[in-house]
């Protein structure tokens, strides 16, 4: 039952030797029930940092049908790569089970990702699964949009509240180039049409702006969501991975995004809409919608953060930029009672301490990180 923490020899942690921990930072909240969520008996668990845990992204597949370059770079994830066989994907049954016991542990949001959620066959079935889930008041879902025109109003109909489109430009050829995929942009924006019919209102848009690629169409890309009532967040490009070449004069801050921007359409800053919210918000001074901006490298939010990451094989990580991840599989698959997996889950996050985005260096870039295509971003 003591599954290894991490793939790589170095990190022979047993998974049972964290939950049995006694400094591991929990503070048990049974009886309270602060959120008031029937039929759930809570469990508050914190960080080293005092970070609780409200946020879950599962990845229900590594594979996509876009190569884009800051993500899955054709030239490593080509046709020779081997991709994660059915088999070693958590069915849909040990998603729900993981979902409703970090439930337990106060995580209120799950948000599925991949890869590309859509390729997932009957990733509908998961999100009415996941909706029936005590103490779950939010789940939302991010896609490339290309398969959404065909399945925006059964997602709807499943239970999904949210939905967020990678959206990188509107422009054809810019966003060929980006997603270096043989795939019309139409394609895309009639998927976001589809979801925006569905009743998925607003529709958030995320741009990974990266200079010299996309930079100089964010203006463009705001007008966009302006016409059509969509929220558009612009991404500042991160150092995710190992692949995508990430280097520092490629990132656009978030400040010349606004200022460009607000150039055009003037904006006011506006508050979060919760503690902890990673895009920080600017709306237009007329009255045209707002934008949203994620800063991960120039302003780094970590000491806000409240998410988790469960990998499509169901390995648990507690930041984007991990080098290692808990199998929860194997306990799943091993006869892990309830109240085991909460206790492992309770562990690795009580003892968690990532900032990574608070430290990047240049020493920080060798160090072999999850891909962004295996856990979501």
């Amino acid at each position: 039952m003591c599954a290894i923490y991490g793939a790589h020899p170095a990190h022979n942690l047993r998974l049972c030797d964290i939950a049995a921990r006694p400094e591991q930072r929990i503070g048990s909240t049974a009886g309270k029930n602060p959120a008031n969520v029937e039929g759930v008996e809570l469990m508050a668990v914190v960080d080293e940092f005092g970070r609780g845990l409200r946020d879950v992204r599962v990845s229900v597949t590594d594979r996509c049908n876009f190569r884009c370059t800051y993500c899955m770079p054709r030239e490593v994830f080509g046709p020779g790569f081997q991709f994660l066989e059915r088999d070693e994907l958590l069915t849909f049954e040990e998603i729900t089970r993981l979902v409703s016991i970090f439930a337990k542990l106060g995580v209120r949001k799950i948000r599925l990702t991949g890869g590309e959620p859509l390729v997932r066959h009957g990733i509908e079935r998961l999100v009415a699964m996941l909706a029936q889930v005590d103490g779950i008041d939010d789940i939302a879902l991010t896609t490339n949009g290309s398969l959404l025109a065909g399945k925006a109003a059964d997602l709807r109909g499943a239970g999904l509240g949210r939905l967020t489109v990678s959206l990188d430009s509107v422009d054809e050829e810019t966003f060929s180039a980006m997603a270096d995929v043989p795939m019309p942009l139409c394609r895309v924006l009639d998927g976001i049409a589809a979801a925006s019919a569905a009743g998925f209102a607003p529709v958030k848009l995320n741009t990974v702006v990266k200079r010299g690629v996309n930079d100089a169409g964010v203006v463009d890309l705001a007008a966009y969501a302006r016409d059509h009532g969509h929220i558009v967040r612009f991404i500042e490009y991160m150092d995710v991975g190992t692949t995508n070449g990430w280097k520092l004069d490629e990132v656009v801050p978030s400040a010349e995004v606004v200022r460009r921007i607000g150039a055009v359409w003037p904006l006011e800053p506006v508050d979060p809409n919760y503690v902890g919210e990673v895009a920080s918000r600017y709306r237009y001074l007329d009255g045209g919608g707002e934008i949203g901006v994620i800063s991960s490298v120039t302003q780094a939010f970590c000491q806000g953060c409240t998410r988790a990451r469960v990998s499509a094989v169901g390995e648990l990580y507690t930041c984007l930029f991990a080098t290692k991840g808990g199998d929860l599989r194997a306990l799943l698959r091993n006869g892990a009672t309830d109240g085991e997996l909460e206790s492992v889950i309770a562990g690795i996050w009580g003892r968690r301490t990532d900032r990574y985005s608070e430290l990047r260096t240049s020493e920080t870039r060798t160090l072999h990180k999850v891909e962004m295509s295996y856990i979501g971003g």
